[in-house]
Formats: structure tokens, C-alpha cells, sequence
């Protein structure tokens, strides 16, 4: 039988049961109000009255049953229809439901349901809704990251093929291809790895050792590993340092590699003759890490962007300009150790800013 027929069939015989309650107690209580009520009468007419009781009573029950047998068809009536809308509103939400569901399990994910009423089937309609869209974010993520992983590979074993036919033709010697072929094939293996991070990252499996240290040891850690690539690209690195800052608890690793990212990118965007400081001072109840360049900057519309996987603010850049995930990647490790990181950038360059909880704050 259908959701329809049962709704209704149930609702029907819900309105039967009351009917028959109904009946049944107003038998009852009639019964003690006729009585009383034909006493009062006799009482007031007299002794000669008596013979009158039976009559009255008889009146008086049949007027009452005649009310209740006129009144019953109309109350089963009005009840049958009100069971009929209701259950035909539950039944098309219930509908409209199936068919959506069915379209996100087909893959249309962006099958919507409507939003009308304040009841609690609206708000499945506004859940399925609000799944729907997380699902279709999902879908067109996955369908972003093959393609962008696509063109990514493409390059290198464009490359490869190059190489290996130039090789074949003997325009190349093997010992002039092989230093080649070991390049392309370590940046492969740099982009899954970093794809195999960012998976992590974004499902929280990273493994993080937190642990106290001073923020004065990430500084000096960074600023010596990349001093001299800044020195041979003609950019300045400065180190600036507030003079009373707290222990962090982060995971010491984590945050360099963070840092390492934050650094690689602004010498890659500042030009020879530039500078980019890396400081920390301490605000609230974290400890916040900056690395300011003096760049080109970024526009506002790429702002909210650049923290995507894969997202490149200038799309003709290579892809010796890093993976395109570096920054997807350390946004993640900042959140999983509790902080954050942001971006501030204008005309006269950017700021990254990465914030760490102090050891105090928790």
C-alpha cells in the first residue's frame, strides 16, 4: 500500500476512534444530566408530574442523539479532509525528498529542495539542501584537483617524452639526458609529495610533537637556512624580534616548515634590490610570526584565494614556481597546531602572518 493510502487510511481511522470516544462518553455523562435535570422538573411541577418522567427523559435523549447523529457526518467530513491535506503535505515533501536524493545519488548535486513552511519537514528540506551544496563542493574540488594534477604531470612528461625521443634520435647523448630526466622526475616526486601532504593535512592525519620552545629559536632557524639563497638573489633578509616574548607550543618542525614555505615565496615574488623581514612579537595570547616582503603585492580579489590548492595568482607562472600547494599546506599546519595564517598585501608588498599560541594562553 502507498505512503499516501496508509496516511490517509490511519488518520481516518485516528478521527473514528475519537468519534466513538466521543459517543461514548457523551452517553454517559448525558445519562446523570437527563436525570438530574428531569428531577428538577418533576420537583417543580408537583406530585401530579411523575407520570410525566419517562416522556421527558425520552425527550430529552432523543433531541441530544438527534443533534450528535446530524453533527457527525459534517464532523467526519471536516476531518476526512483535513486528513487528506495532511497527508498529502507529508507525502509530497516525502517526494520530493525520494527525488532528490536520488538525484544526488545520481550525481546532480545541484538538485535543491524547496524551502516553504516553518515545520520540521522544511527543515529537512533546508538540511538536505545544505548537504547537497557541501557535496557539490566536494565534487567540483575532486574534479579541480585531477585536473589541476593532470597539468601539473603534463609538463614534465611532455619533458620526459622530449628527452627521450631527442635521445632516440641521438640528437641528445644518455649522459646529457640523464641529468634532465633526473630533474623532471624529482619534481614528480616533489608534487606527489606534497599531494600526499595536503591529503593528510585536510584530513587531519598529520602527526604533530607540540612542545614548548622560544620564538627566538624558529626566528634564527629560518633567517640562517635561507640567508644565503637571499644573499645570492640580491634580496636583503632582516631579522626583527620583540624583546619580551613568551614560549610558544607548537611543533618545532611544523612551524619551520611553515615559515620555509612563507619565506620561499616572497623571494620568489621580490625583486633583486628588495627586502623581506621576518619578525615575531607577541599579542593577546599568541605569538605572531611575520614575514613581509616588498613585492608587487597581491590584488584583493586573490587574497581570499591564494590558500587554495592549486590557485595561482598569475596563471602563466610555472611550475618551477613551486606545486601550487605550499600554502595549502601551511595553512592546514597552522590550524592543526591551534593557530592561524593570514595575509595582509598592498602595492608596497605582502604580509604573511602565522600565529601560534603562547605557552600561558592554555
Amino acid at each position: 500500500m502507498k505512503l499516501y493510502a496508509r496516511l490517509f487510511l490511519s488518520h481516518l481511522l485516528v478521527i473514528c476512534i475519537a468519534l466513538g470516544a466521543v459517543l461514548l462518553i457523551s452517553e454517559t455523562l448525558a445519562s446523570a444530566f437527563i436525570r438530574h435535570h428531569v428531577e428538577q422538573m418533576v420537583t417543580l411541577i408537583g406530585p401530579d408530574s411523575a407520570s410525566l418522567r419517562p416522556d421527558l427523559e425520552r425527550g430529552v435523549r432523543r433531541t441530544l442523539n438527534s443533534a450528535l447523529l446530524v453533527s457527525l457526518p459534517l464532523a467526519l467530513v471536516v476531518a476526512a479532509l483535513t486528513a487528506l491535506l495532511s497527508a498529502r503535505r507529508v507525502v509530497k515533501s516525502v517526494e520530493l525528498l525520494r527525488d532528490g536524493s536520488h538525484a544526488i545519488a545520481t550525481g546532480n548535486y545541484e538538485r535543491r529542495l524547496p524551502e516553504e513552511g516553518r515545520d520540521e519537514l522544511t527543515d529537512v528540506a533546508r538540511h538536505f539542501n545544505r548537504m547537497a551544496a557541501a557535496l557539490q563542493q566536494v565534487e567540483q574540488g575532486r574534479v579541480e584537483l585531477i585536473s589541476n594534477v593532470a597539468h601539473e604531470l603534463r609538463t614534465p612528461l611532455s619533458a620526459l617524452r622530449g628527452y627521450a625521443e631527442a635521445m632516440n634520435d641521438g640528437v641528445m647523448t644518455p649522459e646529457a639526458v640523464s641529468g634532465a630526466i633526473l630533474r623532471e622526475t624529482a619534481a614528480m616526486e616533489r608534487l606527489a609529495q606534497d599531494l600526499s601532504v595536503v591529503s593528510r593535512v585536510e584530513a587531519g592525519a598529520v602527526e604533530l610533537h607540540p612542545s614548548d620552545f622560544a620564538p627566538s629559536a624558529l626566528l634564527i632557524d629560518a633567517y640562517e637556512r635561507f640567508l644565503g639563497v637571499y644573499e645570492e638573489r640580491g634580496v636583503s633578509l632582516v631579522r626583527l624580534e620583540g624583546k619580551t616574548l613568551p614560549l610558544v607550543t607548537a611543533d618545532f618542525e611544523r612551524a619551520s616548515q611553515i615559515l620555509a614555505n612563507l619565506l620561499g615565496n616572497a623571494l620568489r615574488h621580490t625583486p633583486s634590490g628588495g627586502q623581506v623581514a621576518l619578525g615575531a612579537e607577541h599579542r593577546g595570547g599568541d605569538v605572531l610570526f611575520t614575514v613581509a616582503d616588498t613585492g608587487s603585492g597581491i590584488l584583493p580579489e586573490h587574497q581570499s584565494r591564494i590558500f587554495e590548492r592549486f590557485y595561482r595568482v598569475d596563471p602563466a607562472r610555472t611550475r618551477g614556481d613551486g606545486s601550487g600547494v605550499g600554502l595549502t599546506i601551511a595553512r592546514g599546519l597552522a590550524t592543526r597546531m591551534g593557530g592561524s595564517l593570514t595575509v595582509r598585501s598592498s602595492q608596497a608588498g605582502s604580509i604573511f602572518t602565522l600565529a601560534l599560541l603562547a605557552a600561558h594562553s592554555h
